[in-house]
C-alpha cells in the first residue's frame, strides 16, 4: 500500500490577547487531539478504525504566545508506526515548535495465511483470508487485494494467521534457464522478432541474458511476459 505523510492544520479558536503570557500545555494538548480525531475521521472514511492517545506533556510548559494559527503534521509515517510523533509549530513573531509522543493503532482489513506456507509453494485463493489487524503493526506493510499475490511464490515458510507482507512473496519466474524464448528487438514503431533460449531464471520486469538462437550472440533483454523478451535495437 502507497503511503503519503498526512499534513493538517488545526485552527486555534481563541486569538492569542496581549495580556496572554504563554501557551500552555493544555492549548498544546487539545491541538493534538483536535489534529488526531481529524485524522482518524479521514480514516473511518476509508474502513480504517483509528484510535489513539497522546503522550505526557508537561503541565509545566510554557512557550511563547502564538500569532498565527498552529501548524500540525506527523514527523513520521503513522501506516508504519504505532508511536509517530506529531510535530506542532508557531510560526508567528516569536517562532517556536515542539514534539509530542503519540500512540495511534489502526485497524483495518489485510490478508493473512489461511494455513501454513510452505518455501516455494504458489499461492492459490484458498490459501488466503482476510481479517482485521492493526495495520501500522507492521513496518513491512500489508496487501489487501487477492489478486496481487494469486501466483506468487512464497519466498519463506510462513504460520497460519500471520500478515502477508510484500516480503514474504516473490514473482513467479516468467522465464526459466533454458528456456526457448521470443526476442523482440525494437525502435520505436519497428521491430524485430527472432528466437533465443534463456540462460537464467527472470520474472516480468527484469533483465535476463539471453542467447540468439540465430546469430549465437548473447544480449541483455527485458523480460516482458511469460516467454517473451525484449531488447533495444
Amino acid at each position: 500500500m502507497r503511503t503519503q505523510l498526512l499534513v493538517w492544520t488545526i485552527l486555534v479558536a481563541a486569538v492569542a490577547s496581549p495580556a496572554q503570557a504563554k501557551t500552555t500545555a493544555d492549548e498544546i494538548r487539545e491541538a493534538t487531539t483536535a489534529f488526531l480525531e481529524t485524522f482518524a475521521t479521514a480514516q473511518a472514511s476509508r474502513g480504517y478504525n483509528v484510535t489513539f492517545e497522546t503522550g505526557n506533556i508537561d503541565s509545566r510548559l510554557a512557550l511563547a504566545p502564538c500569532s498565527a494559527d498552529l501548524a500540525i503534521e506527523f514527523t513520521g509515517d503513522p501506516w508504519k508506526s504505532e508511536h509517530p510523533s506529531v510535530q506542532i509549530a508557531c510560526a508567528g513573531e516569536r517562532p517556536w515548535r515542539m514534539f509530542v509522543t503519540t500512540t495511534v493503532s489502526i485497524n483495518g482489513p489485510a490478508l493473512v495465511a489461511a494455513r501454513p506456507f510452505g518455501r516455494g509453494e504458489r499461492v492459490t485463493a484458498n490459501m488466503l483470508e482476510t481479517r482485521s489487524v492493526v495495520v501500522n503493526a507492521s513496518r513491512r506493510g500489508i496487501i489487501t487485494d487477492s489478486q496481487m499475490v494469486e501466483g506468487m511464490i512464497v519466498r519463506r515458510p510462513v504460520n497460519a494467521g500471520s500478515v502477508l507482507t510484500p516480503d514474504l512473496l516473490d514473482a513467479p519466474n516468467a522465464v526459466s534457464r533454458g528456456d526457448h524464448v521470443i526476442i523482440t528487438a525494437r525502435r520505436g514503431a519497428f521491430s524485430v522478432r527472432s528466437r533465443g533460449k534463456a540462460l537464467a531464471n527472470a520474472s516480468v520486469g527484469e533483465q535476463v541474458l539471453i542467447e540468439n538462437l540465430g546469430s549465437s550472440r548473447t544480449v541483455k533483454a527485458n523480460v516482458t511476459a511469460p516467454g517473451h523478451v525484449e531488447v533495444p535495437m
